[in-house]
């Protein structure tokens, strides 16, 4: 219902048909959470392909070891074999014990039987050892059965994990999106959605150096010509839509994101007040500088930032109070947004 009212408000320039910044907030919050839930369940799903891994890895150690029994059988299985064939070839003869009852054994019988007894204990160590590998092999292979159907299990509850989390996240940076688009928020001239302002997008930015973030990780502001990175970005449109129905007329901005470039150029122009290049704030995206009136230290539109600018993330920092002295400088800290 929120989202719906929101959406069905009018994108007017005026105070009393703007959006309510409380439902633009909660919007930004709900992305926000989002990117959090899902940078957290991609930590467990990493966690969860290297577990895959390691029982792949031991899988594989259980079917090498499964094909080195099987190696073993066959060669525990060729003597016996040899022996049988060894009986066959020469038998003790058809009188078996006899010559031993008459009296009338010789050394062939003896040697023969000696032969025979031997055969049948090795024989039998045979079996025993071919028993024992068979019931290893039975065991190995029951395993790497159970383990496979696990890891077939545990690949197939991530594929839809990732599925379900990236469903979440489109559908919350798409109604996201249309709101901020409802708010004049464009970035090419024949209105295509700012899709930029994505706060997934916010945790890469923080990979780039000062002042060197690539524009397809910033978002633009409803201001024409300024941007800043995504998360305090958004959290500036909902802070803007809040000065718009204090006082009829949408906050006017003279900086925000900052090049490199653009840092070497305002520290030659001021140079000892300006911040040194790749050191400022404006590099990462998280600060403007504002104009219409806040620019006055203690004027009525200064007043009501410092009153209510923490409730959306930004606040003055006290050195802009007096070293240098900034009152139009105002930053973004996401801890800072308590709106309840």
């Amino acid at each position: 219902m929120m989202l719906a009212s929101l959406f069905l408000m009018p994108a007017r320039a005026d105070a009393e048909r703007a959006p309510d910044p409380k439902n633009l907030t909660e919007l930004r919050r709900q992305a926000e959470q989002s990117a959090r839930e899902l940078e957290e369940a991609t930590k467990a799903l990493e966690k969860r392909r290297a577990a895959i891994a390691a029982a792949e890895k031991q899988l594989k150690e259980k079917l090498t070891a499964l094909q080195e029994l099987e190696r073993k059988l066959a060669v525990m299985r060729q003597p016996v074999s040899q022996m049988a064939q060894l009986l066959y070839q020469q038998p003790i003869g058809a009188d078996g014990v006899a010559p031993f009852l008459s009296g009338d054994a010789n050394v062939g019988t003896l040697r023969a039987l000696s032969d025979v007894s031997q055969i049948v204990a090795v024989r039998q160590q045979a079996v025993e050892q071919t028993r024992v590998l068979y019931k290893d092999a039975e065991r190995i292979a029951g395993e790497a059965q159970e383990l496979r159907a696990s890891n077939l299990l545990a690949e197939a509850q991530m594929s839809v994990q990732i599925d379900s989390l990236r469903e979440r996240s489109d559908k919350i940076v798409k109604s996201l999106t249309a709101a901020l688009v409802k708010l004049g928020i464009k970035i090419d001239k024949v209105g295509r959605a700012a899709l930029s302002c994505n706060p997934l997008r916010a945790a890469t930015a923080t990979q780039y150096p000062n002042g060197l973030i690539p524009k397809s990780m910033l978002c633009p502001l409803q201001q024409k010509g300024f941007s800043l990175r995504a998360d305090s970005a958004i959290a500036f449109v909902s802070l803007n839509e809040a000065y718009r129905r204090r006082f009829g007329r949408p906050m006017c901005v003279t900086d925000a994101y900052r090049s490199l470039a653009e840092q070497q150029a305002v520290y030659y122009r001021r140079p000892g007040f300006a911040a040194v290049p790749g050191r400022s704030n404006h590099g990462l995206g998280l600060a403007v500088d504002l104009c219409g009136g806040v620019e006055r230290f203690r004027s009525a539109e200064f007043v009501w930032m410092e009153q209510n600018s923490k409730r959306y993330g930004w606040f003055h920092p006290a050195w802009a109070y007096s070293s240098p002295f900034e009152p139009w400088h105002w930053e973004y800290d996401p801890k800072l947004d308590t709106q309840g």
